[in-house]
């Protein structure tokens, strides 16, 4: 696989953190949420990569619990790997991740917006991927987190 991407899935507040991306221009959907996360760098192993993208986007601190949900994608030859992550601590919504920088490269990406969403609530949003949040919201509903 060319893109690996990383992804937690964080319960947090009785509910769980999501990044609501708003005015989103280079997107069908244009108005989602989505699991915090973002591509592994080159020197770090899948979990080190999570915790870290969790800490750019929302900064907190969590430990990875486990690996929960795959999915590949050959067309884009892109994987992704969806882990089960503990809150340790830190202020949430203090991330200072490059989607906050201002930079023009991310203009047409719209608002990153972190959000926790509670559980009764996560299976009325529109989440992304479709694939990940079905399983997501039968976990859910099955109380395994």
């Amino acid at each position: 696989m060319d893109r690996i991407r990383l992804a937690g899935i964080v319960p947090m507040e009785d509910g769980f953190v999501f990044m609501h991306r708003v005015g989103v221009k280079n997107h069908p959907i244009g108005n989602y949420y989505t699991f915090p996360g973002g591509g592994k760098e080159e020197n770090e192993t899948l979990e080190e990569g999570v915790i870290r993208e969790i800490k750019e986007e929302f900064g907190i601190d969590v430990k990875v619990i486990k690996k929960l949900y795959e999915l590949e994608n050959g067309e884009i030859n892109k994987k992704e790997y969806f882990y089960l992550c503990e809150y340790i601590g830190g202020k949430f919504g203090t991330g200072d991740g490059p989607e906050f920088s201002n930079d023009p490269k991310y203009i047409d990406r719209g608002k990153y917006i972190p959000e926790i969403v509670s559980r009764k609530d996560v299976e009325n949003i529109c989440l992304l991927p479709t694939s990940i949040r079905d399983k997501f919201i039968e976990d859910v509903k099955n109380n395994k987190f």
